[in-house]
């Protein structure tokens, strides 16, 4: 029968005791985490977000009806424990803050029981991870995701009052805004009011931050919810957050020397990390040729080496075939793996495969200097040595090579690199290495729209020595963008913007928008931009990124609060679900009939 708190007033969070507690009556409230019962003797262990208390009820100390009070509590009941705060008797706990001490309570409530959890509440769960999403209101009551989400909350307000220090203001953008297809899909929303049209949720506030620079504001930013609908994968939601920022009068590196400094700040105060200032930077290029990665893992060697010069004149027909198409060779060097297994070597090849090689070529070089080759037929001996030294092969080395276009070259050696040394163990999470890229490409070209596409976004200010190329050599401009990475994965990227009208025109052109398309799409950016627009630039890190980084996750589920799986679904509440016909027809929407015949045997419903 649960009880009232009237009268009650917490006095501290269970982790929040200690040893300089001893002698004071406290009140303290959480859930049962575990209870023993030792005959006259039990042990509660009792759990808030702070940690755990351990309370003992013991005969001689407490009466017996408290006694058998606590022997009937079971797990996740919800208790309100009045006592005084003691050193223990016994040992000391040495994996809990408060494992010096023990409350011995003079009142015990029940304020709420609990059903049996479908799992145990308990930190690094085995339960799987569908179970546990399904009942995210239990899993979030884990100690390991709480300290997650605590985590999250202080990066947001560190960012908060080191941004306001800064002079940001924060300002909101709309969530409900238009529709504009440049990207990934929108999210659409129906109006009731004007039937027909839709809105577009936002896939960042990109449009508005430049607008809100138009307006004066000099330095703004945001923690924006942004949406995008696209495939999902371990690092991807269909609704995620954003750190958004935009400031006025500025150039490269004004943008970067704020972002650094806000870095510095929040791995020093939330994880006791120095990083250590300026962070490496890096050109697109370099960072491609050097580990085929724009967003490169540089806690480890192993980089790429270009050997197209080297077997140009060697006779297999896989690196010949790779030159005269305008492609590379390029190797990496896998140290003291030369005696790698034949089966282990074929599932790297297979590994390749999956990111567009037709194969993998490998040097296996032995103990004694000898070597193993899958194309040494197509080698003389000195060509062989020739190709080791460009190598740096020594012995008990293995060397892996991929020929083909420049892109699908970069893609195999760069994912191979980082699969190795996932294998290999040579990646530690407690080690934080930062690179800011550079001088990315303004535009790249996609065979599937037969024409030049943004690689950032159409806004993107190309760097001044380079609009010469814009008509003739659209893909040698680069761009005055930058991305920071860590670890491997991009935490942020922004540029300076386009500010001049006829750039702006140029810059439509070259991506195929006529003037009516871009008016249609932008009309109001470009009608914002004929009234006087500062120079301006930007960055957004991806919030949830971030912070998975920062706690040592493999996924950002374990660091955003409800997440969705990877159909977009929620298992929680049902998310998306039907909605009544009433809805429907205020929305003016009506739903297409499924043709049974042309949906069976298809992915697609």
């Amino acid at each position: 029968m649960a009880e009232s708190m009237r009268g009650l007033h917490r006095t501290h969070r269970c982790g929040e005791l200690s040893a300089a507690n001893a002698g004071e009556m406290v009140t303290v409230m959480g859930w049962v985490q575990k209870n023993r019962n030792k005959g006259g003797l039990v042990f509660v262990d009792v759990r808030d977000r702070s940690g755990i208390i351990q309370v003992v009820f013991e005969e001689g100390k407490a009466d017996a009806d408290l006694i058998a009070k606590a022997a009937g509590l079971r797990s996740e009941y919800v208790v309100a424990v009045v006592g005084k705060v003691e050193k223990r008797s016994g040992a000391v706990n040495e994996h809990i803050s408060t494992g010096e001490i023990e409350v011995i309570p003079s009142e015990l409530r029940v304020l709420s029981e609990s059903a049996t959890p479908p799992f145990p509440i308990e930190e690094n769960s085995r339960t799987k991870e569908e179970l546990r999403l399904k009942y995210r209101y239990l899993d979030l009551r884990r100690p390991d995701l709480q300290r997650n989400m605590m985590m999250r909350s202080q990066v947001a307000t560190l960012t908060r009052q080191f941004l306001a220090d800064e002079g940001f203001l924060e300002i909101e953008t709309p969530i409900l805004g238009k529709s504009t297809p440049e990207g990934a899909r929108d999210y659409l929303v129906p109006s009731r009011v004007h039937p027909g049209s839709f809105y577009g949720l936002p896939q960042s506030p990109q449009l508005f931050k430049q607008l809100l620079m138009c307006s004066g504001y000099d330095r703004y930013f945001q923690i924006a919810k942004c949406f995008r609908d696209e495939d999902l994968r371990a690092d991807r939601q269909p609704e995620f957050t954003q750190i958004d920022m935009e400031l006025s009068f500025v150039d490269v590196d004004d943008v970067i020397d704020v972002n650094e400094r806000l870095l510095a700040k929040l791995f020093r105060d939330v994880l006791g990390v120095e990083v250590s200032l300026p962070i490496p930077r890096m050109t697109w290029q370099e960072a491609m040729d050097r580990y085929g990665s724009d967003k490169p893992d540089t806690r480890f060697g192993m980089e790429l080496t270009d050997v197209t010069e080297t077997v140009k004149d060697f006779d297999f027909v896989v690196f010949k075939g790779a030159v005269e198409n305008g492609g590379s060779v390029r190797g990496i060097n896998v140290k003291g793996q030369g005696g790698m297994p034949r089966k282990k070597i074929d599932k790297l090849v297979s590994f390749a495969k999956d990111y567009g090689a037709k194969g993998l070529a490998y040097i296996a070089i032995q103990e004694d200097g000898s070597f193993k080759s899958s194309f040494a037929k197509f080698m003389t001996e000195e060509q062989s040595k020739n190709l080791i030294d460009a190598m740096a092969g020594e012995a008990g080395d293995l060397l892996l090579f991929a020929a083909d276009k420049n892109k699908v070259v970069w893609d195999v050696l760069g994912a191979l690199r980082v699969e190795l040394a996932k294998q290999l163990e040579l990646l530690d999470k407690n080690e934080y290495s930062f690179v800011w890229i550079t001088e990315f490409p303004l535009l790249e070209w996609s065979e599937e729209q037969n024409r030049y596409t943004a690689m950032h976004h159409p806004f993107t200010m190309p760097m001044e020595e380079d609009l010469q190329y814009l008509d003739s050599d659209p893909g040698r401009v680069r761009a005055k963008a930058y991305d920071i990475t860590l670890n491997g994965n991009e935490i942020g990227g922004g540029s300076i913007r386009i500010f001049q009208n006829e750039i702006q025109e140029k810059m439509f052109e070259v991506l195929g928008f006529t003037k009516e398309q871009a008016h249609s799409q932008f009309g109001f950016l470009l009608d914002a931009f004929r009234y006087g627009v500062p120079p301006h630039a930007g960055l957004a890190y991806g919030l949830d990124r971030m912070v998975m980084l920062m706690a040592k996750e493999d996924s950002i589920r374990d660091v955003i609060a409800f997440p969705k799986i990877k159909d977009a679904s929620c298992l929680m509440t049902d998310a998306p679900g039907e909605v009544d016909e009433k809805q429907l027809l205020e929305l003016g929407l009506a739903l297409a009939e499924e043709d049974t015949e042309d949906a069976e045997g298809t992915e697609e419903g």
